[in-house]
């Protein structure tokens, strides 16, 4: 099953987040179908839209390994499903 997701990335700026992040999905055989970033002050954020195979990796894997990831780098890091991205953020 292909899951589309949201993926957040926001904390301090330093050397090799996107290598990080994009090395576990990539492990994961999650595919970015687009991605955003910036750095204001020093701080960075970065958004990706990616589907994830979860007859490849199951999606509570790839959050728990991404939070992982999160934690050792300072950074919070949030892998959401699409549908309940949208929901949460409706008006």
């Amino acid at each position: 099953m292909k899951t589309p997701a949201v993926l957040s990335v926001l904390g301090g700026d330093c050397v090799g987040i996107v290598a990080a992040v994009s090395s576990a999905l990539s492990e994961a055989h999650a595919n970015i179908e687009d991605i955003r970033q910036t750095i204001i002050g020093g701080i960075f954020s970065m958004t990706m839209l990616v589907t994830v195979d979860e007859e490849a990796t199951a999606f509570d894997v790839l959050q728990k390994r991404l939070a992982e990831i999160g934690e050792k780098m300072g950074l919070q890091i949030t892998l959401q499903r699409e549908d309940v991205f949208r929901y949460m953020h409706r008006i």
